[in-house]
């Protein structure tokens, strides 16, 4: 993973500054004693235009898709970037955009590279391609999508910065009875839903073949699923405590008027839910919480609720509380709950991690919000669901393997109550 690992990203960056801390004390304050510059090469399509580097070191973004700019205009690219002794430096190659991020020889969207710094080096890359979304728009039925996806592509926003694409997924049968009417899910990171050549890691989530899967043995109704893209602005924009309320305007008051005009949907919150993994699971809790008359409703996956000031004071260079103070490292979700968060009635909660990687340590601010909501009077396995998944970890597969299952609680028995 690489954008969505906020934290994982924050852990790399704190353990190089202690090395370099240590660095400075070993070498009696020389700070550029210990450090190595390493020299990425890369051989590119002929073609191929401004290349970046993006990665986990901060010069790299981190995990900013227009990180570093290479250098070469030809078939060759270079950039040379500084890391301490025996730090591990992860990085990927993109034109800019995360949807344009390269691919192996399989075609696939590769892992990070990773090397770990010995000293100076140079490490070479051969580039074969690089993701192009919109001829995989254009080739709607090589996703191999079960019932029908339309695209609204760069749909712009007075709330928002980037456009986005946007998806539509009707379910099989919707063109068969002019009369029938669907709920409504809204979900984050609409790239990585439906088409595995357009997904960050190459693996979707599945959400077509879960809801027909689910549909089929009757245990949820046919629905609508609407997936918008993430941008390089993703963040910001579903962070409840940075640009989430602009988010949540822009869908709306601009996408759901617009998807409830030209679709059959049943409308109100009863009839709405949200929902996203990582930080898209921070979005979908905000919806819900704050905007009860549009969301009655989330599934809340591997939800980044560690995120701090601190965190995010690391991860964006940006000043967090007074300029004299040290960010504060209490997660938000624990500063809300210790200010009064309330539920707002009638509101549904799922929310599940796994034990693995990132999702390792989402343990105890879960616990944190069970008890909030256990103290609003909620009741745990109707009102909220808060799993751990032994053996999963934070990417799509994980999140594929075990959609069903918010899937059945948003629109299963007893959802509409």
């Amino acid at each position: 993973m690489r954008h969505v690992l906020i934290l994982s990203a924050v852990l790399i960056a704190a353990a190089c500054a202690n090395r370099d801390a240590a660095d400075d004390e070993s070498s009696g304050g020389d700070s550029t004693a210990e450090c190595c510059a390493v020299t990425i090469v890369a051989e590119v399509p002929e073609g191929t235009g401004t290349l970046y580097l993006s990665g986990s070191l901060p010069e790299l973004g981190p995990w900013d898709p227009a990180g570093l700019a290479m250098t070469g205009d030809g078939v060759e690219r270079s950039a040379t970037v500084h890391a301490p002794m025996g730090a591990e430096v992860e990085y990927k190659f993109t034109l800019g955009k995360w949807d344009y991020e390269e691919l192996g020889a399989d075609g696939q969207v590769p892992a990070n590279h990773r090397i770990i710094v010995d000293g100076d080096l140079e490490v070479e890359h051969d580039i074969v391609a690089f993701k192009d979304p919109m001829r995989w728009i254009e080739d709607v039925e090589g996703s191999g999508v079960e019932g029908r996806l339309i695209y609204w592509t760069d749909v712009e926003s007075r709330f928002l910065g980037p456009t986005r694409h946007v998806e539509i997924w009707l379910p099989p049968g919707y063109d068969d009875d002019p009369d029938a009417r669907y709920p409504v899910l809204y979900m984050s990171d609409g790239q990585n839903l439906f088409d595995p050549r357009i997904a960050n890691t190459g693996v979707d989530w599945g959400v077509d073949e879960s809801v027909v899967r689910l549909v089929e043995a009757g245990v949820i109704p046919p629905i609508i699923v609407v997936g918008a893209w993430s941008t390089d602005q993703r963040a910001p924009e579903y962070s409840p405590w940075h640009g989430a309320p602009e988010y949540a305007r822009f869908l709306i008051e601009e996408l759901m008027p617009r998807v409830n005009a030209e679709f059959r949907t049943l409308t109100g919150p009863e009839n709405t839910a949200a929902m996203g993994s990582s930080m898209g699971g921070l979005l979908s809790y905000y919806l819900v919480t704050y905007h009860p008359e549009a969301f009655g409703a989330c599934g809340c996956v591997s939800t980044h609720f560690p995120l701090s000031e601190a965190v995010w004071t690391q991860v964006t260079n940006e000043e967090g509380g007074e300029a004299d103070e040290a960010p504060d490292d209490t997660p938000y979700i624990v500063r809300d709950i210790e200010g009064g968060l309330t539920v707002p009635e009638g509101a549904r909660y799922w929310f599940d991690y796994g034990t693995e990687g990132l999702d390792s340590q989402y343990g105890p601010t879960h616990d944190a919000v069970r008890e909030w909501l256990l103290g609003q009077g909620l009741v745990e396995g109707e009102d909220f669901v808060i799993r751990e998944y032994e053996g999963a970890t934070h990417n799509e597969a994980s999140w594929r393997a075990r959609l069903d299952d918010p899937m059945t609680f948003l629109f299963g028995p007893g959802s509409a109550d």
